[in-house]
């Protein structure tokens, strides 16, 4: 207990000074540093000189830290789930691509007024300016936003209910 009283101010500074270079939380880096304390003074007793031994655990934990992030693979923010990127399988991403993309045309063209023109102007592969599809339509670049607006509700209340979600116990709608 008493080398937690010693330790605690200098383990906070420490870790508060260290954890932020590598991006991570100066809480779990303490916490970290505390269970190595733990089973330390459980298997060979309390270390000699508790406060170099404290900055040295620190730094070792910032060190696997470090190696931890370069390791780690973020998963898809898009999908929520593991890693799907073009480097994992190639002609599967290809192929679900170009079948998203055809999905969302086909949507896109049912869609009534100048909705098709206008979003089809958007979904563009040259990525058009506001001024440039407005003149493109024949539309006032004001009124382009609105229209967009009211575009995407529909195409939205559209593939939800061709895609509606099934019902409890199995049943669809």
């Amino acid at each position: 207990m008493d080398l937690v009283k010693q330790l605690g101010p200098l383990l906070a500074a420490e870790a508060a000074a260290e954890a932020h270079g590598v991006g991570v939380e100066p809480a779990e880096l303490e916490q970290a540093v505390w269970l190595r304390l733990l089973e330390r003074t459980r298997d060979t007793g309390p270390p000699p000189h508790p406060a170099r031994w404290l900055r040295c655990a620190v730094r070792a934990e910032v060190r696997g830290a470090r190696r931890r992030a370069r390791r780690e693979v973020p998963y898809d923010p898009v999908a929520g789930g593991p890693p799907s990127g073009p480097e994992s399988h190639p002609a599967e991403h290809a192929v679900l691509a170009a079948e998203t993309r055809r999905t969302l045309r086909a949507a896109v063209r049912r869609l009534p007024g100048r909705c098709p023109a206008l979003l089809a102007a958007m979904l563009s592969r040259t990525d058009p300016t506001y001024r440039e599809i407005a003149g493109q339509l024949g539309m006032s670049q004001g009124s382009l936003g609105p229209v967009r607006s009211r575009c995407l509700g529909c195409l939205r209340r559209m593939l939800t209910a061709e895609v509606a979600a099934p019902e409890p116990w199995g049943k669809e709608r």
